[in-house]
């Protein structure tokens, strides 16, 4: 379909250009949206009479967008969310919770002007862009942490991500083994905790001295049992 654009969009054109584009991307987007209108004979002639005007309007949307840009730009919004100790969010940050952070801090935005290129599902500090006109575009810092203290740790620079990994490796937790000999050691828990296992008490002489009549007596008795089978 042909359309003439009413204002910049993406890199289809600015103001006033005659493009084609898909039917689908017309009907659904740009038609409804009031961002184009059909290049039919009338709809040229009533561009070029209210050209003028419509590009006044536009001129002074970009002014206002600009300002408020300037205002939000490189802002940091910061999101408490529970994750597991890998860092993955127990479900993700939307757009409104975007919008929510920003009317908090004074700014006002719309569901449409958050550009939210992929789901926020982990710790860390993420860059979203923020379209407050056609041409004009502002960046803010989403710091998504498990604690306050976590969030200004990111907001130093550190990354909390590999710390976790870090303390992970080593941390290292290790079974217990029942057939450790005495004096070696088993592991049990965090690696500082160390359990040596007791050695078994020793025989004392007069022990060894039973143990020993006794084996005797039960050779003797076997000695006999065989002598009488004969």
């Amino acid at each position: 379909m042909d359309i003439i654009l009413l204002e910049r969009v993406g890199n289809l054109g600015t103001i006033g250009d005659v493009v084609t584009v898909k039917d689908g991307f017309a009907r659904n987007f740009l038609l409804p949206n009031k961002k184009a209108l059909r290049a039919n004979k009338a709809n040229k002639a009533i561009f070029e009479a209210n050209r003028e005007q419509l590009e006044k309007e536009n001129e002074e949307r970009r002014a206002v967008a600009e300002t408020e840009g300037a205002k939000i730009d490189g802002m940091t919004i910061e999101l408490i969310r529970q994750a597991s100790n890998t860092g993955q969010l127990y479900g993700s940050v939307s757009v409104r919770d975007i919008i929510v952070e920003l009317e908090a801090k004074g700014e006002a935005v719309s569901k449409k002007q958050v550009v939210l290129e992929r789901p926020i599902k982990a710790v860390g500090v993420h860059e979203v862009r923020i379209a407050l006109h056609a041409e004009v575009d502002a960046t803010i810092k989403v710091n998504v942490a498990r604690s306050p203290e976590e969030a200004e740790l990111q907001a130093q620079g550190v990354d909390v991500l590999e710390q976790m990994f870090e303390k992970d490796e080593q941390g290292f937790t290790e079974e217990f083994d029942p057939n450790a000999e005495p004096g070696e050691i088993a592991a049990v828990g965090e690696e500082e905790d160390f359990v040596e296992p007791v050695p078994a008490p020793e025989a004392s002489d007069d022990t060894a001295a039973e143990d020993a009549d006794e084996a005797d007596a039960e050779a003797a008795a076997e000695e006999d049992g065989d002598e009488k089978s004969a």
